[in-house]
């Protein structure tokens, strides 16, 4: 149920494990209407953490960045990417590609870097025909559900990211910086608080410490704001785990995440973590011409498995 104080053409429809749903007319001109309503759905976003809009009809990538353009204060580009994307303008990609078969865990876009998006914005252009689910979950909801002395050490001692980059698995360092230059590479850790360690193969070892829990500069809430779970090891498929230590050694994967000590997070925590997201996740399958608007501080996203990989620009 929308707040009495909010304008009445943009009530937003509550349900029980689904994801706050805004239903719209049908328009010749979503930017228009974007720009128009811009101030409502923020506040929507502000009071619901996420909000899908239903029925603008945005059929195609173009469609998409006219709206995104409209919503959005300052469009990102992607930096230290771990997965190809397609870029349709500067800020607006293509999903992820990733194992169609395999769960996206929940996580919080960027949030291992010092720049971070406030506002992600999804569309869908062609549904998936099972599955495919881009699931939310309320990050303070997972803070107070997480036991405290766990909370307690991260906020401590942050967590710590470790990535190994080759030109055999994973994103190159070329294609994460955006360069194959060592010298802006360095100067970009340097200015980002990475560590960096240049491999005797040409490989490239980071290592960068983040902070695990974030205020809301809005809200002021207190939330779980990383990707300690996603981007830890024992997220893997466990045939594709065993045959990256098999192949590469275990100190040599693609990434892992750590405490901010360096101790390793052990598959535990990662259940944990996991479990406790899940019971705070909410769903809405995706259908064609969608619009996802999500508060990046505030919720987590996710993305079930799929036969057919949902294709959606973020931004």
């Amino acid at each position: 149920m929308s707040s009495p104080h909010l304008a009445p053409t943009l009530d937003v429809v509550q349900r029980p494990g689904r994801t706050p749903l805004l239903h719209v007319e049908p328009t010749a001109d979503a930017p228009g209407w974007a720009a128009q309503h811009r101030d409502g759905l923020m506040a929507r976003v502000t009071q619901h953490g996420a909000v899908l809009v239903r029925g603008l009809g945005l059929r195609d990538a173009a469609a998409a960045a006219a709206v995104f353009q409209r919503l959005g204060t300052g469009l990102m580009a992607e930096r230290e990417a771990f997965a190809p994307r397609r870029t349709y303008v500067e800020g607006i990609y293509s999903s992820t590609k990733w194992p169609a078969n395999q769960p996206m865990c929940m996580h919080h876009e960027l949030s291992y870097t010092l720049e971070v998006p406030s506002l992600m914005l999804f569309a869908c252009a062609t549904p998936p025909a099972a599955g495919g689910v881009t699931g939310v979950a309320d990050s303070s909801a997972v803070l107070n559900q997480l036991p405290q002395d766990l909370v307690q050490r991260f906020a401590r001692e942050g967590w710590m990211l470790v990535r190994n980059y080759n030109n055999e698995i994973g994103a190159s360092y070329a294609d994460a910086f955006g360069t194959d230059d060592r010298g802006a590479v360095e100067a970009y850790c340097r200015a980002n608080a990475i560590e960096f360690e240049w491999r005797p193969d040409g490989g490239l070892r980071t290592r960068q410490r983040r902070h695990a829990l974030v205020g809301h500069p809005v809200t002021g809430q207190a939330c779980w704001f990383n990707q300690i779970a996603f981007l830890n090891e024992w997220t893997m498929d466990p045939d594709v785990h065993e045959y990256l230590v098999e192949a590469y050694g275990a100190d040599n994967l693609p990434f892992t995440t750590c405490f901010g000590g360096g101790e390793p997070v052990g598959a535990d925590v990662v259940e944990l973590l996991n479990r406790v997201y899940e019971a705070n996740t909410l769903r809405e399958p995706w259908q064609a011409g969608d619009l996802l608007l999500v508060d990046n501080l505030r919720m987590a996203h996710s993305r079930d498995p799929t036969r057919v990989t949902a294709r959606c620009s973020s931004a």
